[in-house]
């Protein structure tokens, strides 16, 4: 009988994890709820403001303007002309610690050949800046850590699992969404192709 709950469970919990992860607002009002825009963020010409239609392989990634971990305001259309890996963590998710090592790495190997890594950290569900701050002094990371502090900008990009990242061309246009974290090579494969 116990063996007959626990089959249940973890079928029951399944089902959960993918309707979570395949989950989308399904009418603009809801869209609304879940993204507050700001309203100073403006457009460039190749990155539009923020809307949750728009974030999907194909379509320009919508821009946004984050403090960072460092005390600076950027934008992502500010890396209008690089290509981007965007990334959304959190300092408790093991996946993410895992990934980071992998990230700083081919960081230090490409930054200065025209890629850029962003790792938005999801401040609103994480455990504050202090707690970020060690992780990354821990980790030795040295790329951009612009902080969602309001929760908006994680789930505009549908970043309900994390790690959540996204390989941006230099044109700002999203060429792959990847849930889960990546290694090294794995992000040399997905950005070396691209424009």
């Amino acid at each position: 009988m116990n063996k007959n709950l626990l089959s249940i469970a973890i079928l029951v919990l399944a089902a959960a994890i993918v309707f979570v992860n395949l989950w989308k607002p399904s009418s603009p009002k809801d869209e609304n709820k879940v993204v507050a825009p700001k309203e100073d963020v403006t457009a460039s010409d190749n990155i539009p403001g923020p809307d949750l239609s728009q974030v999907h392989e194909g379509k320009p990634a919508p821009d946004f303007e984050l403090a960072t971990l460092a005390g600076e305001t950027i934008k992502l259309s500010d890396y209008k002309g690089k290509k981007v890996i965007l990334n959304f963590w959190a300092t408790w998710c093991p996946p993410c610690k895992a990934e980071m090592p992998h990230m700083q790495s081919f960081y230090e190997e490409y930054n200065g050949k025209g890629i850029e890594v962003l790792a938005v950290n999801l401040t609103k569900i994480d455990r504050g800046q202090e707690a970020i701050e060690t992780f990354a002094k821990d980790y030795g990371l040295t790329f951009q850590i612009p902080l969602d502090e309001d929760g908006f900008i994680g789930p505009q990009y549908q970043a309900f699992t994390i790690p959540t990242s996204y390989i941006i061309d230099s044109n700002g246009i999203i060429t792959k969404k990847v849930i889960g974290p990546m290694d090294e090579d794995m992000m040399v494969n997905l950005t070396k192709d691209i424009k």
